[in-house]
């Protein structure tokens, strides 16, 4: 019997992945966490497409597309993203690269990159995806659609602590400025914005712990 396509969109830091991932466990689903595939590309763009300023050179990243090989391989039932055979699953965690992975992803030609790729993961079902336009453009009749929020103030200590947790050096400030510019871009871009589907579910998660946001969704697909 067919599996279930779950798709959950929502804001930076209300668990998205993390969620996704504890769920795929649950219903044995292939997790894909798409935001990691846009960090993976933005941390090449930083590494080989930059000018003397440090900024990325978006056209000089559309030129090597030929040079990105993305590839989530399961090592310890975890899905970890390597780029070009190179393990990066921590490099795409830095401050460097949320910096800049907004700019990077509201591109055209990026998420037209990355969409074939995403689309074929789901085709026979099994598969729980998260990111911001899963629902509205990557796979527009996923059985399931979610919509997760959190205030700015949680979402803030939520990345904060992921930071420290990662040994990242974070200042929480600068974390809270940089989820309030991601959401303007996110949300303004001319492609794909960040945006609820009509038909999904809409989860506040800022009073919710992740144990309860993960109920919330089971409830509403066991049933599949």
């Amino acid at each position: 019997m067919k599996k279930p396509v779950i798709a959950i969109d929502g804001f930076s830091s209300t668990g998205k992945s993390s969620i996704s991932k504890i769920i795929a466990q649950r219903l044995e689903l292939v997790h894909l966490d798409t935001g990691a595939l846009y960090r993976g590309v933005t941390w090449f763009a930083l590494q080989n497409c930059c000018r003397a300023d440090g900024t990325v050179d978006i056209g000089e990243l559309f030129k090597n597309f030929d040079h990105i090989h993305l590839e989530f391989r399961n090592i310890g039932n975890e899905l970890v993203l390597f780029l070009n055979e190179i393990n990066i699953t921590k490099e795409i965690r830095s401050n460097e690269v949320s910096d800049n992975v907004s700019n990077v992803a509201k591109q055209a030609e990026v998420r037209e990159f990355l969409l074939g790729y995403q689309r074929k993961l789901a085709e026979k079902g099994g598969v729980i995806m998260d990111g911001r336009d899963i629902g509205t453009v990557v796979l527009p009749d996923a059985d399931f659609k979610f919509f997760l929020t959190a205030s700015i103030e949680e979402r803030t200590k939520r990345r904060y602590q992921e930071l420290l947790g990662l040994g990242i050096a974070a200042d929480e400030k600068q974390v809270a400025d940089n989820l309030a510019e991601r959401d303007r871009i996110d949300s303004e871009r001319e492609v794909a914005p960040l945006r609820q589907a009509e038909d999904a579910i809409v989860i506040d998660n800022t009073d919710m712990t992740k144990k309860e946001t993960i109920e919330t969704i089971l409830n509403h697909v066991k049933n599949f």
